[in-house]
């Protein structure tokens, strides 16, 4: 009977979890999902652009259609004036887990984690990227204890009159 028990409720959390994962794939935005629901958009694009965007690399020059297909929405946006002329920049940002308190390998028990095991999962969503460390089978926190996502800007793109004049790549912070 406690077999059975325990045997229904991996299934339900089982089924949840896979309809949680198909739920949170289904709803992520990349290049292929926007040049596929806004052709129209990348048809004005010039074939040197297309494949560009197709990449998912843009180019002083650009339109901001084309950088929006490319990289998708900012996170930020930001107004200002270079040279007396008006300008906008879009912000991207990259997200992190704060450091755990112990850091990775080692736990409060030594090596192997927290309490018997280690693990880095990756996760990819929206763009963004960011790990979650501990142990799901050893780790009772590991579910538990998420430490606190940090966001930090990851590259910038500006505008003058709806084209790309400046494309910055910036490194993570430092401890991340």
């Amino acid at each position: 009977m406690i077999f059975y028990m325990k045997r229904q409720i991996l299934l339900r959390a089982l089924t949840i979890g896979i309809a949680a994962s198909a739920l949170l794939l289904t709803s992520c935005s990349t290049t292929e999902t926007r040049i596929s629901d806004h052709p129209e958009i990348f048809q004005t694009l010039s074939p040197r652009d297309q494949e560009l965007v197709r990449q998912g690399k843009i180019r002083e020059g650009m339109s901001q259609n084309a950088v929006w297909i490319a990289w998708g929405s900012p996170d930020q946006k930001a107004t200002g004036s270079a040279r007396g002329r008006p300008v906008e920049t879009w912000i991207y940002n990259e997200y992190t887990y704060a450091n755990a308190p112990y850091p990775y390998p080692y736990g409060p028990y030594g090596y192997g984690g927290y309490f018997g095991g280690g693990a880095v999962v990756f996760h990819h969503h929206h763009g963004h990227r960011f790990a979650i460390i501990g142990d799901p089978f050893y780790d009772p926190f590991f579910y538990s204890y998420i430490p606190p996502r940090v966001a930090y800007p990851s590259k910038t793109v500006t505008f003058s009159n709806g084209r790309v004049i400046s494309i910055q790549v910036l490194s993570p912070p430092r401890g991340y």
